[in-house]
């Protein structure tokens, strides 16, 4: 090959390498714009997530500065990042400093979707390998955590739009469906179908219409079946009460 063909060659070579080399920097530029973008996005969803759910939030400065479950849900997000870039490390010590601070103990890498909201927070545990869909709310004293030793996933899976109420305990690595609610103090060791309500130890499905429920937050007035077996339990002996001052009547008579 002649020279000047060599020289066009290698110039035309050295151009495509700079065209590729600056797309690829303008792609993780852009790409990190992106994930600054919708980091910034879910901190603002997150606030907002207090005003839809507490009648008790009044302005921005008050729910930033003093809500422990949107700074223990911050904490998390910046801790995840660091785990998934496999710092480990870092990530647990960011996750410990959250929990000494806000009382919540969520493991880095758990996954948590968006508009995820820790209502008072005190008392609440997140395992591992537990996934959270969107739109989930979570009370005080919510466990969602592992039943033994084993590897892999052996936390729960939560679908979007649930509600877990206060003190209740979701174990090992089972599935709560999308709308379900988990009633106050409930022990929840099985899969939960969809739109449903769980009460109960153990956790027993009491509501299943097949339609989604509205996410209100009035958690307190769920089913007891625990309590209304009980109730069926007295009215069974006031019946026999009944019959048996019956029968001593009779024989008095006799």
């Amino acid at each position: 090959m002649e020279p000047r063909f060599q020289n066009v060659s290698v110039i035309w070579q050295r151009r495509f390498l700079f065209v590729q080399k600056r797309e690829q920097v303008l792609r993780e530029i852009h790409g990190e714009e992106r994930g600054e973008h919708v980091f910034f996005k879910m901190l603002k969803e997150d606030i907002d997530t207090v005003f839809d759910q507490d009648p008790a939030a009044r302005s921005y400065i008050e729910v930033v500065l003093t809500y422990s479950g949107l700074h223990a849900i911050w904490a998390h997000r910046i801790a995840h990042a660091f785990y998934k870039r496999k710092l480990y490390f870092l990530a647990r010590i960011i996750s410990q400093v959250s929990r000494f601070f806000t009382g919540v103990e969520i493991h880095p890498a758990a996954t948590i979707g968006r508009r995820f909201f820790i209502d008072h927070g005190m008392g609440v545990v997140i395992g591992e390998t537990c996934e959270i869909g969107d739109n989930v709310t979570v009370f005080q004293g919510v466990t969602l955590g592992g039943t033994g030793k084993e590897k892999g996933k052996r936390h729960p899976t939560i679908l979007d739009d649930a509600l877990i109420a206060t003190g209740a305990k979701v174990l090992g690595s089972i599935t709560v469906g999308k709308g379900s609610k988990i009633g106050a103090g409930s022990v929840v060791l099985k899969d939960v179908p969809d739109h449903s309500t769980v009460v109960g130890i153990p956790g027993r499905v009491v509501v299943q219409n097949g339609k989604k429920i509205n996410r209100d937050l009035n958690h307190q007035d769920l089913p007891d079946p625990v309590s209304d077996r009980f109730k069926e339990l007295e009215r069974e002996m006031e019946k026999l009460k009944r019959e048996l001052a019956s029968l001593s009547r009779k024989e008095e008579q006799s």
